[in-house]
């Protein structure tokens, strides 16, 4: 034992005597359990609680619902540490094995978390290196001397003092302000789509919404916890306003627009819209633009503010129904009516082609060489596209045209030639 205390000794560590090893090892029995307890419950409880996280939350977060059972065991281990090192007044050297073991599983708590949120594995790390570091201060001694050394550090400008610790606390503020921005966002996304007394166009706004209520929530309590005076925002405001008014004039304004769509309901997440040549289903609305996928595969990024100040065809907007309308010319020797049992024969066979309301077949006018008919059908999911509906017909169209010998006409052209009274036909 004296030999130990020695080694201790010569390498500047305070160690009086055995009763001092023998209250080290007392307390490094306590850490050992402290972890083991977290381990066990961790394991014991951690399963249970990532099913109710999918259940409650869902897996938008997947990066926490991968880490729960980690952070369940650090958060008991921090937790028993902490009691451990309050509940007695150990001595320096019992208090440096105890702050260590606390440190390391703060700043394992802190990674894990961090890294959930998907933040950079440097910046996780910076930031739990930071927490160990304050962990094991406060059990050694107080953060005092490290606060008063990291403020020592910097210079002031007018009342306002700017040293590294400002720096430290700014950076871990925002940090964990970041982290529970995130999984708050979740949380209330997660509720929101749930709710079965809204439509997608009142949860989309209720989300975006309460996002930004979070956030608004989230800054001020930071500058709260940071001591910064709301003062000293003033030019600062001034500024700001200036700027929305001039530069970030279109960006305000597609912001509110996209608010005031998802308010008034009149495009949704689904609908089918035309917007100048762009059509396609609404994918999402979001702070400026609104996603329109076509057909094609393309996204169409659409400023919000041109969905106010446009013209818009929104084909669902209160009924997803949408009549196709097929132009289909039969010539003139042709038996009209047996021709048009045959149109409407096509799109009832159509599988997307409803049959309530059920297809019509009009006769529209006399061409120059085709009798004009015009097919109307109606379909329900114009998200699926027309024109492979509008194929579909005219391809069975063709078939039974070909059954009955209905030819398809083609152009024209009488030729009448004066010298010897002789008409030619082309």
């Amino acid at each position: 034992m004296n030999g130990i205390a020695g080694w201790l000794t010569a390498r500047g560590l305070p160690v009086g005597d055995g009763a001092q090893l023998a209250e080290a090892g007392v307390a490094l029995g306590f850490v050992l359990l402290s972890l083991a307890l977290g381990w066990f419950v961790g394991r014991w409880a951690g399963p249970g609680l990532t099913g109710l996280w999918r259940e409650r939350v869902g897996d938008h977060a997947t990066g926490i619902v991968g880490r729960l059972c980690d952070i369940l065991r650090h958060l008991v281990a921090v937790l028993a540490l902490a009691v451990v090192g309050q509940v007695h007044y150990w001595g320096a050297l019992a208090d440096i094995v105890v702050g260590l073991a606390l440190g390391a599983a703060v700043a394992r708590l802190a990674v894990q978390l961090l890294r959930g949120v998907h933040l950079a594995r440097w910046m996780a790390w910076t930031v739990g290196f930071i927490l160990f570091v304050a962990a094991l201060s406060g059990a050694i001694g107080g953060l005092e001397p490290i606060t008063d050394t990291l403020d020592a550090i910097g210079f002031s400008i007018g009342r306002r003092r700017l040293s590294l610790l400002a720096l430290v606390s700014t950076l871990l503020t925002a940090v964990v302000l970041y982290a529970v921005v995130r999984i708050v966002n979740k949380v209330v996304a997660h509720g929101v789509a749930q709710a079965k007394g809204l439509d997608p166009a009142q949860k989309l706004l209720a989300q975006k919404l309460a996002s930004i209520a979070v956030v608004i929530t989230a800054f001020f309590f930071g500058i709260d916890l940071l001591g910064i005076d709301l003062t000293t925002f003033a030019i600062f405001s001034g500024g700001l306003g200036l700027a929305v008014g001039f530069g970030l004039q279109k960006t305000v304004g597609n912001l509110i627009a996209g608010i005031i769509l998802l308010m008034d309901r009149s495009i949704k997440p689904g609908d089918v819209i035309v917007v100048g040549d762009s059509f396609g289903w609404v994918n999402k609305i979001g702070v400026r633009a609104v996603s329109v996928i076509t057909r094609d595969g393309k996204e169409h990024l659409i400023p919000n503010e041109n969905l106010m100040t446009q013209e818009v065809e929104n084909w669902s907007f209160s009924d997803r129904n949408v009549r196709v309308r097929i132009p289909v010319g039969v010539g003139y020797e042709t038996d009209l009516r047996l021709a048009q049992k045959l149109m409407l024969q096509a799109a009832t066979e159509s599988p997307r082609v409803l049959r309530s309301p059920k297809p019509n077949v009009w006769l529209i006018s006399y061409g120059d060489y085709a009798v004009e008919h015009e097919i109307l059908a109606w379909i329900s999911d114009p998200e699926q596209g027309v024109g492979n509906v509008r194929s579909d017909v005219l391809n069975r169209l063709w078939d039974l045209f070909k059954e009955n010998g209905i030819e398809i006409p083609v152009p024209r052209r009488e030729l009448l030639f004066r010298d010897g009274l002789k008409v030619t036909k082309a």
